[in-house]
């Protein structure tokens, strides 16, 4: 009986351990995705704003 019990145990450390490890990987994708989009989109938004918007023949001249 007693047996049991760690054996049940030690399964579910291990168990506790791999979800937190793929948890964790998971979250630490997730953050470096958002930080390299948030970085590609300042880039972006950025060159816009320095390369002039007003050379787009779409765009409407309000002034």
């Amino acid at each position: 009986m007693f047996w049991k019990i760690v054996g049940g145990l030690i399964v579910a450390w291990v168990a506790f351990m791999v979800l937190g490890a793929v948890i964790g990987f998971v979250f630490k994708a997730v953050l470096w995705i958002a930080i390299i989009g948030g970085i590609a989109f300042l880039g972006a938004a950025g060159y816009r704003a320095i390369s002039g918007g007003k050379k787009d023949p779409r765009r409407i001249n309000r002034y």
